[in-house]
């Protein structure tokens, strides 16, 4: 990489950088981040959603004693930026130099795509970030069959699926390597038995923790197709995908799809065929649109070294309509990440007249994080304000039960600050952290729309407070309610056993 193409590369990371910390300012905690955050807590080798790495990392974070959402998107951000610069890296192994490495970082930073799913601490943007990292080392081998990058991409590949399980398309598309004779008895040669021994050892803590504890991610998943992925359309997704890739950078991903089977790539092949094959696997799975991200990430650099290699040496003035063009997608940023406060999100730059608003509600906010802060401050306000109405006497053993996990979490995030005992929830991986034993006189309950949810399991159920949600985008989230609750009707671990088989609910 030459001192322009770094420079290049540096200036992108700044504006990458910089949109984050701008959407940290505008913004709260997403609900599933609160789950992460707790993880870190309880840090085991395996979650009832997700791998153990987003504990780890969460973990570190944790050591910060902090409720700064910056403190809690330091690892995010790192990703973001690393991203970045594999992307990067690929490009220059394709035979790019600067334009193409422009043209493609260009494309990655005007795409919505990229931006709320690498701003928030959620697997997701680690698993794109092992995605890119791996199919590095995997170009890298395609082109030299050094022994050194199928170890590489061993261990690389072991830190994905411990990161995120989608980590699977990626595995299975790596057989792309045995289609192909130099490179099958090259892996023959080097005993590539061994590195998938290796593979199975790294990954085994995690897969016996799931055995142990009889496979709550497939009951995840299970949960998952029967309410979001079976009722998806395949054109909606594409459609979706279409517009979260910003459809500016079409003269960048169109060619790159194209030129990846053109015979000047024949040498990468065993590349574009390993491409076509998670695109397949992860179609027939019937993945969310945000699924296909990573994988975008590697057929970008494509599109960069085919404008680079075959447009602008015959035009090269093209490279500046070009650049101005994918500029002008900026204006979808906003559309990805909360660069604008929530003021002027509201009022001037996404007018929500087109928008169908739920029954009572005054807005239609898409990602709760645009106003969660508001909704996390007044939530645990009211909580506190009910516990300490309390008797002293009950206030001693009083806990809080959290119907979401995201409810649990935010009450736990700011224990340090509002002095509010710890909460507990019996969704998700919040099932494993319940406390044991009898259950406390009183018990403060916190959920959405749940009707009289709370009345089989104690003797005495008070409604005390509703919170209301003006810009929820769905009727489940208009409403928060608190509830004193009384005389329990069973021990912790009772609980639990009646909530084994719905914790996913």
């Amino acid at each position: 990489m030459n001192q322009q193409t770094k420079l290049i590369v540096f200036l992108f990371c700044i504006v990458k950088l910089a949109l984050h910390l701008i959407a940290d300012g505008n913004s709260g905690f997403q609900g599933d981040e609160l789950l992460h955050i707790e993880a870190g807590n309880h840090l085991a080798f395996g979650y009832m959603e997700f791998p153990p790495m987003i504990g780890v990392l969460a973990f570190m974070q944790n050591l910060f004693h902090s409720e700064a959402l910056f403190v809690h998107h330091i690892f995010s951000h790192l990703a973001a930026i690393l991203i970045l610069i594999y992307v990067s890296k690929i490009t220059i192994e394709l035979g790019g130099k600067t334009k193409a490495v422009f043209l493609v970082l260009l494309c990655i930073l005007i795409a919505p795509a990229f931006g709320r799913s690498q701003q928030l601490f959620q697997p997701v943007v680690f698993s794109q970030l092992f995605w890119v990292l791996n199919f590095f080392f995997l170009t890298k081998y395609v082109k030299s069959l050094d022994k050194k990058y199928l170890w590489l991409l061993t261990i690389g590949t072991a830190m994905a699926f411990l990161t995120k399980y989608d980590a699977v398309f990626f595995i299975f598309a790596l057989s792309s390597l045995l289609l192909f004779k130099s490179k099958r008895q090259a892996l023959i040669d080097q005993k590539f038995w061994w590195n998938i021994i290796v593979f199975i050892l790294l990954v085994s803590p995690n897969i016996i923790w799931q055995i142990v504890h009889d496979f709550p991610v497939l009951k995840m998943f299970d949960r998952l197709y029967e309410t979001q992925l079976a009722k998806q359309a395949p054109m909606d997704v594409l459609q979706g995908l279409f517009m979260a890739l910003n459809p500016i950078s079409l003269p960048i991903t169109i060619p790159a799809i194209i030129s990846m089977f053109h015979y000047s790539m024949k040498s990468y092949r065993p590349l574009a065929v390993s491409i076509l094959l998670a695109i397949v696997f992860l179609g027939f799975s019937q993945g969310k649109g945000y699924y296909f991200y990573p994988i975008v990430l590697t057929i970008l650099p494509f599109g960069g070294v085919f404008w680079e290699q075959t447009i602008l040496p015959k035009r090269k003035g093209l490279i500046y309509p070009i650049g101005v063009l994918l500029s002008s997608g900026v204006i979808l940023i906003p559309y990805g990440m909360p660069i604008f406060p929530l003021e002027s999100y509201l009022q001037h730059d996404y007018p929500n007249e087109n928008r169908k608003l739920v029954k009572g509600g005054q807005f239609n906010v898409r990602f709760e994080e645009r106003y969660s802060r508001e909704k996390w401050s007044i939530t645990i306000k009211e909580l506190k304000n009910v516990y300490d109405s309390l008797p002293p006497s009950e206030k001693i053993n009083t806990v809080i039960w959290g119907k979401h996990y995201a409810q649990a979490g935010a009450v736990n995030l700011s224990i340090d600050k509002s002095n509010l005992p710890m909460a507990f929830s019996l969704h998700g991986s919040f099932y494993n952290w319940v406390p044991k034993g009898k259950m406390p006189e009183t018990t403060l309950c916190l959920s959405y729309n749940v009707g009289s949810f709370f009345d089989q399991y104690f003797d005495e159920v008070i409604k005390v407070k509703s919170i209301y949600n003006p810009y929820s985008e769905n009727i489940e989230e208009l409403y928060q309610h608190i509830y004193i609750c009384k005389k329990p009707r069973q021990t912790f671990e009772e609980l639990k056993s009646l909530f084994r088989m719905r914790v996913f609910e």
